[in-house]
């Protein structure tokens, strides 16, 4: 039947999630994972370094763009927090260079800038951020954001059940964050997998950019709704076979966007 979909349960796969530790479900576990700071300013580094730490958190920090890159790519941390006016090599040159390394391309990358104009905001997301944030900045806040990131990055043990949504030829694992489309695996973004989560999961329902917002940012994150357009545009290219006449996901004219399950039919 077109656009039949279902949820399944999937006990744990052995090397399904490998490139994950096991027990990165755990509150305790995401204490420990590694934050990368790129900072050239010693003194925010010092701030967020304590406030990581306090928390349990292993945080390693570089002061340019070169060093942040060798730091990444022998470190592997979990996450990425990113200054835009870095000394040599710009935050966006150093997050396209991160977004075009296999081994680093889905780490997620938070901004922490003082540019705070949407048109900076815009840019460092088509670049590939998962999040933005302008200094003046709470650091609980950025702590608490930190810790969303990673909670929604890596899944629970591996010998827990899989939620899966199968449809079609789409298949997500939501606790490994594995997307296939034709059999074929797709390598989403943080904020673009669960963009994809959320429509799936109320197909043929039409979302407002606020409306979405709300339900994918958050209520407390304030930022323009022309940044849905930006994540949609960035999804589009990954799931559609022509993003420029999309099938699934439908922009309704004045509205928003839904998701089209029964295109996955076809």
């Amino acid at each position: 039947m077109a656009g039949q979909q279902q949820t399944a349960e999937v006990a744990g796969r052995g090397n399904a999630s490998s490139n994950r530790p096991a027990d990165t479900g755990h509150a305790s576990s995401l204490a420990k994972r590694k934050v990368l700071i790129i900072e050239d300013e010693k003194d925010i580094r010092d701030l967020v370094r304590y406030h990581l730490e306090t928390e349990g958190f292993t945080v390693l920090e570089a002061s340019d763009g070169e060093v942040s890159l060798h730091l990444a790519a022998t470190e592997r941390p979990a996450l990425i927090i990113l200054d835009l006016m870095l000394p040599g090599l710009s935050g966006l040159e150093v997050c396209r260079t991160l977004r075009a390394q296999d081994k680093l391309a889905t780490v997620p990358i938070l901004m922490l800038t003082a540019r705070a104009s949407e048109v900076d905001k815009i840019l460092g997301l088509e670049m590939g951020a998962d999040d933005y944030m302008t200094k003046p900045f709470s650091p609980r806040e950025l702590v608490a954001r930190v810790r969303a990131v990673l909670r929604r990055t890596y899944g629970p043990p591996a010998d827990q059940p899989h939620q899966m949504y199968v449809c079609g030829r789409l298949q997500i694992d939501y606790d490994t964050y594995e997307v296939r489309l034709d059999g074929n695996p797709l390598e989403l973004g943080l904020r673009e997998f669960e963009l994809l989560k959320f429509f799936v999961q109320s197909p043929n329902r039409v979302f407002s950019r606020t409306q979405i917002l709300d339900l994918v940012w958050g209520h407390n994150v304030y930022i323009e709704p022309r940044t849905v357009d930006v994540h949609i545009r960035r999804l589009r290219k990954r799931i559609e076979q022509d993003d420029a006449n999309p099938s699934l996901l439908l922009t309704v004219r004045g509205v928003g966007y839904k998701f089209n399950p029964e295109a996955l039919e076809t």
